[in-house]
């Protein structure tokens, strides 16, 4: 049986429990705001206008994305690879998702809502000390956010030193790209690829 609709869905699963509905926030509290400050990395999803879907890794020093007020989130957007696929979504569609991670805490923190670019000198002065000042901002106007249990990185081990692969487990990042585009050039060496990072980290 294919799941098509809402209904043939709901006969598979309970209902929700009440306190998962409401721990659901239209704005940030004390909680959501020290999440956010010990938090040195989040997924940013973002959708286009054509429905194609984009999830985006950032980081930064804990609390690199800055709370303004109770309703509104400040990302820098650090130096990456210019396809700026999350930026044109923005642009598009206006809307953004957040999950917050932080390291040894199996609870994340996601929040969503309405999203814009700001280039406003308020914005970017409260980047200013960076090592790469950002030349934009995204500006994210908080509709929901909520604390996310822990048994997906309960599961998966994320944080735990047994569930380390050795990065030689792969190929290289230059190895593996070759591979994907046909490219005949020398692979860039893990050592190259670290070196061309340092400068933008």
């Amino acid at each position: 049986m294919i799941i098509d609709s809402l209904d043939k869905l709901r006969t598979l699963y309970n209902a929700p429990k009440p306190r998962a509905l409401q721990k659901q926030l239209s704005a940030l509290d004390e909680h959501c705001r020290r999440f956010i400050a010990l938090s040195p990395f989040a997924v940013v999803s973002s959708t286009s206008a054509a429905h194609t879907m984009d999830a985006s890794p950032r980081g930064g020093a804990p609390g690199f994305v800055q709370v303004h007020d109770d309703r509104t989130l400040l990302i820098p957007d650090a130096p990456g690879n210019n396809r700026l696929d999350t930026l044109h979504n923005i642009i598009e569609t206006g809307t953004l998702g957040l999950i917050f991670l932080i390291p040894g805490v199996d609870e994340t923190l996601r929040i969503n809502g309405r999203a814009r670019l700001s280039c406003l000198a308020e914005h970017l002065q409260l980047f200013a000390v960076e090592k790469h000042p950002p030349k934009l901002v995204i500006e994210l106007q908080v509709q929901e956010a909520y604390l996310h249990c822990a048994k997906s990185l309960m599961r998966s081990k994320l944080w735990h030193t047994s569930s380390q692969v050795p990065r030689t487990a792969l190929p290289t990042m230059g190895q593996m790209i070759n591979s994907q585009t046909g490219a005949t050039t020398p692979a860039e060496t893990e050592e190259e690829m670290l070196a061309r990072y340092a400068a933008d980290l």
